[in-house]
Formats: structure tokens, sequence, C-alpha cells
């Protein structure tokens, strides 16, 4: 079977992304469901809304490495079972967008999870390092100059897949390209309810009360 090292990387990176550790987080240490607090999300912004700053931070790390690994976990897959029907950068690309999935709706929480920010970071960390440190930094810049957590979160996202087609030089295949654009684009998606209140000037901004 051609395809199976492929479908097991991909079930795999689905798995991986869906591990909710905001949630488990505030749960095991705080006794409480983080889905009830600030905006309901399980993500690290929120975490540190309610009030665990540290637990926020480990959120944020935990997301992050659980992408790294979902794509590195594909390339192992495939290097130990091989696979002549997908490329190692398809099957990595793959293993991406699917923790990003994983992440966004995992099975555990009924498809409600978070909105991918730290996942993407990590995912991307994998594919493209350099590409990912940009966006890393522009997503600082933004945040330490305006103190918008999903401001910095949608600029970092059109930022990244500009600055990765920019350094790949076009050695990258089409299904890599696609989820390169693909995955920033899910991410802004799931801020539509942040872009509106940015708009409204009702959005949450740290270091400022909120009323």
């Amino acid at each position: 079977m051609p395809y199976l090292p492929g479908l097991i990387a991909t079930v795999v990176a689905y798995l991986l992304g869906s591990v909710p550790f905001g949630f488990l987080l505030v749960l095991v240490f705080r006794n409480e469901d983080i889905r009830t607090k600030g905006s309901g999300n399980i993500g690290a912004t929120n975490v540190v809304r309610s009030g665990a700053t540290g637990l926020g931070a480990l959120t944020f790390l935990l997301d992050a490495i659980k992408g790294y690994v979902a794509v590195v976990a594909a390339r192992w897959i495939l290097g130990w079972l091989g696979s002549s029907a997908v490329s190692l950068q398809n099957a990595q690309a793959i293993a991406a967008i699917f923790a990003i999935l994983g992440h966004m709706h995992p099975v555990w929480l009924r498809l409600k999870g978070g909105k991918g920010v730290a996942t993407a970071f990590g995912v991307f960390l994998a594919l493209s390092p350099v590409a990912a440190l940009i966006g890393l930094t522009v997503f600082l810049v933004v945040f330490l100059i305006w103190r918008y957590v999903s401001l910095a979160s949608i600029v970092s996202a059109v930022a990244f897949p500009i600055a990765a087609l920019m350094l790949a030089y076009g050695q990258t295949t089409p299904l890599v390209t696609a989820v390169t654009v693909l995955i920033p684009l899910l991410v802004i998606a799931k801020h539509h309810q942040n872009i509106l209140r940015l708009l409204q000037g009702t959005e949450y901004r740290f270091g400022r009360a909120k009323s």
C-alpha cells in the first residue's frame, strides 16, 4: 500500500494537533474550564487573560511543539516505512495542515478548538524556519506597538507566506506552496470576530483595563 505511510503521517499529525493543551493545563492546575473564561477560546491568549500567565506561556510553547513534532513525525514515518506515492515535502505539508485542523477542530472537544497561531508557528518552524522566525518577529513588533494579540497574529500570518515563498526560490512543490498560503488564511479566518472588534474599537488590548 504505497499511500499507507502518508495516511499514517496524516492521522498522527491530526491527533497531535488535537491535543488541547490550554484546556488540559487549566483543568489540571486550576480545576477550571477555560472555555467558560474570557473569549471561551482554549488558546494561550485566553489562558493568560484568565489570570494564568505561566500556564498561558506553557500553552503557547506546547501548542508550538505539537505542530513542529507533527511535521517532523511525517519525516520520520516516511523515512521508516518509505513511500513511492507521496514525496517527503508533500507529506510534511499534509501533516502541517492536519495538525492545524486538529488544533482548530479537536475531536475531544466537539471540534471546537483554538485559532492555531502557536501551532502554525510550530509547523512553519519545521517547514521554513527562517520564515517562521520572521513571522514571529513581525508578531512581536506589532504587539509591542499596538498591544493587540489578534492584530499581531493577523499581520504575522500575512507576513509568513510572503517570506516563505520568497525564501523558497521556487524550490517547493505546488502542494507545499498551497499549504504555505492556506494555513495563514485559516488562522486569519479564525480571527473573524477579532477583526470585527478591531474595526469597532472594542477588541481587548493588553495593558488596558477592560471596561
